[in-house]
């Protein structure tokens, strides 16, 4: 088991990760949201860094995504499933680079935290329109 978290953090890392390039924009959304939302109040934003590796050293180990998915999932609790899918869409649209291994393993972390489809349809399109440049 890994902290909440850590846990949340993993998840942002996994979509950040899905197409091998972590662009500064996705770091950088990772870095604001741990420093802003409520949920990290009681994380020391110094071990991002230290998380991060960590989440991206077990990607690449065999069946790597499975056990990421599976230690996301063990470690939220269920309040919590949704926060960790919009986060991960926050990721997603950071830098404006939606491509099919992003949507698809966002797919993967809805049907693993179990988010009913209508809630991630307004998820994914909050994230959006946050990101959303004139």
């Amino acid at each position: 088991m890994i902290s909440t978290q850590a846990a949340l953090i993993y998840a942002m890392v996994l979509v950040s990760a899905a197409d091998q390039d972590m662009s500064d924009a996705e770091l950088r959304a990772i870095g604001e949201i741990v420093n802003y939302l409520p949920v990290f109040a009681d994380y020391d934003p110094r071990l991002l860094p230290n998380t991060a590796e960590a989440c991206a050293e077990m990607l690449e180990m065999p069946d790597g995504l499975d056990k990421v998915l599976d230690l996301v999932r063990q470690s939220l609790p269920g309040k919590l499933r949704e926060t960790a899918y919009a986060l991960a869409c926050d990721v997603a649209v950071a830098d404006i680079e939606m491509n099919q291994e992003k949507l698809r393993v966002l797919e993967l972390i809805r049907h693993k935290l179990e988010i009913d489809r209508l809630v991630s349809a307004a998820i994914e399109r909050g994230a959006v329109a946050r990101y959303r440049r004139v």
